[in-house]
């Protein structure tokens, strides 16, 4: 299993949202070049950002910090947020992402979410699947898809998709378990995809839990942030080989 770290910045600031929601922000004091250097120093080569300014606003905010994190750290990074058309994806590749993940631009500009994954392949590009109440919401969660996630998937499935970075909502910076029992069903559903699961991660027990699973890869932010997880054991759980 895959544990990659999660930094998610507004207004160039280390933070985390509950249920995605702008009005209730957790800051942390260490600078996003900071904190990614604790993690990289533990072992962590591969950490999760987030535009929060990015995924609501639909522009880059927080890219040169992100691109701060990759020239001092030499991390790689994944990135969402603000990621609305091709030419958006072109931008982040440019400027040294290593994959992008995209739940708005592909529930609401498909055609350019389908020309980005078919050009830079499904090794790089990400499907942000973030659940709000079992269907798929996007532009900083704030609005919702008609379409079940279910048949969402099958269709990327089928032009080329292996990755999915799987967030439920309802329980994302909340610190109340993950949802097993969702990603035991996706697995079921589409074995070779690559599931990443987040939101609700609280301590061992989850990363635990996540591991029997044979789940892909895991997100973790505010369990370590506020002390529930240490780099240490986090670092337990993470396999650093390629399971591809």
């Amino acid at each position: 299993m895959k544990v990659i770290p999660a930094i998610d910045l507004l207004d160039g600031r280390v933070v985390r949202l509950k249920k995605g929601a702008y009005d209730d922000v957790s800051s942390y004091t260490q600078s996003p070049v900071s904190q990614a250097q604790q993690y990289v120093d533990k072992g962590f080569n591969h950490l999760h950002t987030v535009d929060l300014n990015g995924a609501k606003e639909g522009k880059f905010v927080n890219l040169p910090f992100i691109k701060d994190i990759i020239t001092q750290t030499g991390a790689s990074v994944e990135t969402g947020g603000g990621i609305r058309s091709f030419d958006d994806c072109q931008r982040l590749f440019d400027a040294g992402i290593s994959k992008i993940v995209s739940s708005s631009m592909a529930v609401k500009n498909e055609p350019e979410w389908l020309k980005a994954l078919h050009t830079f392949g499904g090794e790089k590009c990400i499907l942000g699947m973030d659940l709000k109440d079992g269907k798929i919401a996007y532009s900083g969660w704030l609005e919702t898809s008609d379409e079940t996630a279910e048949s969402f998937l099958k269709r990327m499935i089928s032009e080329g998709l292996q990755e999915v970075l799987c967030t439920d909502i309802a329980r994302d910076g909340m610190l109340s378990g993950v949802n097993i029992p969702l990603y035991q069903h996706l697995q079921d559903l589409f074995p070779d995809t690559r599931f990443i699961a987040s939101g609700g991660v609280s301590g061992e027990e989850d990363l635990k839990a996540l591991s029997e699973l044979n789940i892909y890869g895991v997100v973790i932010g505010r369990a370590y942030y506020e002390g529930h997880l240490d780099l240490e054991t986090m670092m337990r759980y993470h396999d650093s080989g390629d399971r591809r």
